[in-house]
């Protein structure tokens, strides 16, 4: 048996039970939620960083989601912050690299 001790996605019990294992698992509190989560999306992000993949970019978007939702946070409202950042400072498109200030 593997040991884990990390945030998983809800159907990952369900999906371990399908495959014949035994998943072992709690429910955080929120203090633990709070500290497995931003794990996790360390995690998530190192993994997109790795593999370059789009589904591992979609997981630290998932993630993204429940920090927004921990944080009593609409995702909208993200998006509005954004929009409002990149207006002010701009995005990333140029591609732009500060030598020096």
């Amino acid at each position: 048996m593997t040991v884990y001790h990390k945030l998983v996605r809800d159907k990952i019990p369900e999906i371990i039970k399908k495959k014949g294992g035994t998943p072992v698992t709690h429910i955080a509190d929120e203090k633990e939620y709070q500290e497995k989560l931003y794990e996790k999306f360390r995690e998530e992000v190192e993994e997109f960083l790795s593999h370059r993949d789009p589904e591992e970019l979609a997981d630290v978007l998932e993630v993204c989601y429940a920090v927004c939702e921990l944080q009593g946070l609409d995702p909208a409202k993200l998006e509005e912050l954004r929009k409002k950042k990149a207006e002010e400072r701009g995005g990333f498109k140029e591609r732009i690299i500060l030598e020096e200030s």
